[in-house]
């Protein structure tokens, strides 16, 4: 079974439209072999012609044939353009833009697969079967571009949903990397604290040493030795800290920075998703206020609000 690549509604709209050329091909062929039959009927009559009379009733032949052919060809390409202005109406009503490609229209390999696509399922019975009993489609104007955007607009809602749920991880996030670094400073300046303390702890154990160098060069020595060993590896201590706080404040800084850009993405990206759904919940609408339905209930209300009205109009009256 030959297949053009469509699905089976496709096909069979397909099918449709060539068994519709078929007919108009054959109804052509009939004109064109009746003024064949018109020629010999009405000029061959004699048995003997002569060259000019010949040639005459060739091109008088050959002014019919021209005709109908041409006549068929325009009518042929009027015919397509019809068809397509179908397809393009209803790609419009969905939003949609179609393209063609004209240089497929001589591919000689899809032409033979059309070709053979005519032999085989066109001619099925089974075919013809289910093309009698084909239902008919819900109009366009009613129910599908409603259906569509109905469609469209809890798409932008869930995505909708999605990005008010990432904003909210976003600024949780920034909340979380502003606290560490808040929490970083603060133990950067208890450090910085811790040593300015060590060294003036330094300072009152060297000015309460200092009897030792007055009287005793071998305490001086040892109180010399000690201090400077002691201040070596606080300093050492304080500078590896110091290098670890600044390096993790660096993190957080860079961490904050991403998550801003991040959180202001998410916002511009969640005014952009509400801008498209308030676009289709009004496209949506103005479709709905040009349904049948609508109208009449409309025009329904208008008449209760009258009638209203003119009731108490009357109560007034009485009153």
């Amino acid at each position: 079974m030959a297949d053009l690549g469509f699905n089976e509604h496709h096909q069979n709209e397909a099918i449709n439209y060539m068994r519709f050329a078929r007919s108009k091909r054959a109804l052509r062929l009939k004109t064109i072999d009746s003024c064949f039959q018109d020629l010999k009927d009405s000029r061959l009559i004699e048995e003997t012609y002569t060259v000019d009379e010949v040639s005459d009733m060739l091109d008088g032949l050959q002014v019919l044939v021209r005709g109908e052919v041409e006549m068929e060809l325009i009518n042929t390409a009027h015919t397509n353009v019809l068809l397509l202005r179908q397809l393009f109406s209803q790609a419009e009503k969905f939003y949609l833009r179609l393209q063609t490609d004209i240089s497929e229209l001589e591919n000689r390999e899809l032409l033979e697969q059309v070709a053979e696509f005519e032999k085989t399922d066109f001619k099925s019975n089974s075919k013809v079967n289910q093309e009698s009993n084909k239902p008919k489609l819900v109009p366009l104007n009613e129910g599908g571009v409603s259906e569509l955007l109905q469609k469209e607009i809890s798409r932008l809602q869930a995505e909708n949903d999605k990005l008010k749920s990432r904003l909210r991880t976003l600024e949780s996030q920034a909340m979380s990397a502003l606290d560490d670094k808040s929490k970083a400073e603060r133990a950067l300046k208890d450090l910085q604290k811790n040593q300015g303390d060590h060294q003036i702890w330094i300072v009152k154990c060297t000015v309460l040493h200092a009897p030792c160098n007055v009287y005793t060069q071998q305490c001086d020595g040892k109180c010399s030795a000690m201090h400077t060993q002691e201040i070596a590896n606080l300093e050492d201590t304080v500078a590896v800290l110091q290098a670890d706080f600044e390096k993790t404040l660096s993190a957080n800084d860079a961490s904050q920075k991403d998550l801003q850009d991040n959180l202001v993405s998410a916002k511009h990206e969640l005014l952009r998703i509400q801008e498209q759904l308030s676009l289709a919940e009004k496209v949506l609408e103005r479709k709905f206020q040009q349904t049948a339905a609508y109208r009449n209930m409309k025009e329904i209300l208008t008449k209760k609000n009258d009638q209203i009205k003119d009731l108490r109009k009357r109560l007034q009256s009485e009153s």
